[in-house]
């Protein structure tokens, strides 16, 4: 056993023989400011205790404390009444508060019993309590904080373990700390009762054993009684004091001077309004003014002096920020990431920043947060991103849309305005200003608040400024879409599926089809507005044709087939007849003897002269279609869809291209117009 060991045993032990052995005065005296020594040590280091985990053992130190002043007063008791001495310290102690009055030494040593027991300890003994409760009920959630964290991948195994372990140290100290107050409460209640026996016995032994007179035993017995009992409730009051400052200390940045100077000195220009007020206090009270000013005189100058101790520390902050952003200017790596380009941008001028301000009443974010769940929803695909910032080389009300960095769509808007979108006939009691529909390049009017009622009374569309920017970017995602899902977005969409089918994506991937030829497939989809949320069917048909065929192109057109129920839905109406546009078979023909094979799949190969005949057959019989007010779809067969849809690809790529199979057998067609060429 280590001597160091050795020393705590031999301590304790020897601690619980002073109750019973008797104590010579000279190391009684020894042993009292060994005792207020420690008691100043255990202050001072929860004074300067960050964490109450770094002071861990002082709930047994507490009880060890508690122990050692008990016996050092069984000691002096004993000394007291046998002897009517207690050594120089007691004596010096009783000596100094009574000052030659022992009544009034008396009383203030009353008050000083009575502010250790009731303020000090039975303070920190409720602190104690409520510290351990809350600490016992908050551990559940903070397990969970911490599988949380460690199932997101941002604490490793051991730094869970880590916070595991902290958060039970936790729960054992408050737990031990509110047990250890106890052993505080008993020692005050203790320390009184010993007191009243300290004074009413040594009068009566005085008088009866020692042959004292009243005078002479009531004040030396008045004076141990009270210097024993200062030399047990200032080491008691110090440590309790102690044991209050561990228990209520809570995110602490330092230790308590730290703390204390740093949150009470955190606003310098409160001093002045201090220093006003006890100025005040010397110029309209009885209190001297010369007792008032020099403190005043004080708070203003340390105002002054904080302040500006701040605004240098705020300087001196700006600066290393910003030789922090120059040297990573300068620095090689710095155009890394200037490489990086946003998926989706929304740029816009400075007359547009309160559509993105909240403080304003601006809803754009909220509306793009909208227009993300509107295409998972829709289009089975999860958006982006949307990077949002202003740009001051725009025109004030001016927008655009970038995809990847490249501007693909731009619009302007006149805020405090609404756009007014025409029924079809011009009412000329409408006036605003001309302008075009940004999503779908109507011809529409900027009209403003005293004109919008009429407006909507016409018959028009009448829609605000907001609106107008989310259809539009909804509108160019949709159109876009093709381009936002990569092989990382079908990565995370393949994850999501093989979460509750994972048969289905272990066959398929990577068995027959890599997760570039899958990216191949659903990009062709959303390139032609078919929603791809129905991930399920469209792995099992890849996963059925996938062993034939690694062409994209065919492996798509069996995909449309499986999903006939979907594209059926999407184009028509059930209580009425699905009117397209069919094609000639002798068009069909044509473009099936155009077909040419190649080792990377099938191509359209058709003559410059009959592409074009084609084509302009097709734009006459959509054309038509439009001016009636109808939706135009082309119907065909399924062998020529595609290739008919790579002739449309260019010029009439909005117009929706389906084939006989990816109708259900129970709708009803009718044709409306037929493209012989």
């Amino acid at each position: 056993m280590k001597i160091r060991d050795l020393s705590i045993l031999v301590g304790v032990i020897g601690i619980v023989l002073m109750m019973v052995v008797p104590i010579p005065k000279g190391l009684l005296d020894i042993l009292l400011v060994i005792n207020i020594s420690i008691a100043v040590m255990i202050l001072l280091i929860a004074m300067n205790t960050q964490d109450a985990l770094n002071f861990s053992i002082f709930p047994t130190l507490l009880l060890i404390t508690t122990i050692f002043r008990l016996a050092l007063n069984i000691s002096t008791t004993r000394l007291i009444l046998s002897e009517g001495k207690a050594g120089h310290v007691v004596q010096t102690f009783g000596e100094f508060v009574a000052g030659g009055q022992i009544a009034v030494g008396f009383v203030v040593f009353l008050i000083l019993v009575v502010v250790q027991f009731i303020v000090i300890t039975k303070g920190s003994e409720r602190v104690a309590e409520v510290g351990a409760r809350f600490t016992l009920d908050a551990m559940p959630g903070k397990q969970m904080s911490i599988d949380a964290d460690l199932n997101a991948g941002i604490i490793n195994e051991q730094q869970a373990k880590e916070r595991r372990e902290k958060i039970g140290k936790e729960a054992d100290f408050y737990g031990a700390m509110d047990g250890a107050s106890k052993f505080v409460k008993g020692d005050a209640v203790a320390s009184i009762i010993i007191v009243f026996i300290n004074l009413i016995a040594g009068f009566i032994v005085g008088m009866a054993v020692h042959g004292m007179d009243i005078k002479q035993a009531l004040s030396t017995y008045s004076i141990l009684t009270i210097g024993d009992g200062l030399v047990s409730q200032i080491p008691a009051l110090l440590i309790s004091t102690a044991a209050g400052i561990i228990v209520t200390r809570a995110a602490s940045e330092g230790n308590l001077a730290h703390d204390l100077t740093k949150q009470l000195l955190r606003y310098p220009n409160l001093l002045y309004i201090v220093a006003g007020t006890v100025a005040l206090l010397g110029i309209a009270t009885p209190i001297p003014f010369m007792t008032t000013m020099p403190y005043a005189a004080i708070l203003a100058i340390a105002g002054y002096r904080l302040q500006a101790n701040i605004n240098r520390a705020k300087e001196e902050e700006d600066l290393l920020v910003e030789e922090k952003q120059i040297e990573e200017v300068r620095s090689p790596e710095s155009v890394i990431s200037l490489l990086q380009v946003d998926p989706i941008e929304f740029e816009f001028g400075y007359g547009l920043i309160p559509l993105a301000d909240t403080q304003q009443g601006g809803d754009l974010l909220d509306r793009i947060i909208m227009i993300r769940r509107q295409c998972a929803l829709e289009m089975g695909l999860i958006v982006p991103v949307i990077r949002i910032r202003d740009n001051i080389q725009l025109k004030p009300n001016e927008y655009i849309i970038k995809m990847k960095g490249n501007m693909v769509a731009r619009g302007e808007l006149l805020l405090h305005h609404y756009l007014a979108m025409s029924p079809g006939f011009d009412d000329d009691s409408i006036s605003g200003i001309e302008t075009q529909e940004p999503a779908f390049g109507l011809p529409a009017l900027w009209i403003d608040e005293a004109m919008k009622e009429r407006a909507e009374m016409s018959g028009y569309t009448v829609v605000d400024p907001p609106s107008v920017v989310a259809t539009h970017l909804t509108e160019v995602i949709k159109k876009y879409a093709h381009e936002l899902i990569g092989r990382q977005e079908t990565k995370a969409l393949v994850d999501s599926v093989k979460e509750t089918y994972p048969a289905l994506v272990d066959e398929l991937i990577p068995s027959y089809m890599s997760i570039g030829d899958v990216q191949k497939v659903l990009a062709k989809l959303l390139k032609e507005k078919i929603s791809i949320r129905d991930l399920v069917t469209i792995f099992e048909t890849l996963a059925d044709y996938g062993k034939f065929t690694k062409d994209p192109d065919v492996l798509t057109e069996y995909v449309r087939q499986s999903l006939s129920r979907q594209i059926t839905q999407q184009y028509a109406n059930p209580s009425e007849p699905l009117k397209v546009i069919t094609v000639s078979p002798s068009v069909e023909k044509k473009i099936a003897e155009s077909v040419q094979q190649s080792d990377q799949g099938s191509y359209l190969a058709m003559d410059p002269v009959s592409s074009q005949t084609i084509y302009q057959k097709l734009t006459e019989q959509v054309n038509r279609q439009i001016q009636s007010g109808l939706q135009p779809i082309i119907l065909t067969s399924p062998t020529i869809r595609m290739y008919l849809r790579q002739l449309l690809e260019r010029s009439l790529q909005d117009i929706p291209v389906i084939s006989y199979s990816e109708l259900e057998p129970s709708i009803e067609v009718q044709s409306v117009g037929v493209v012989n060429a």
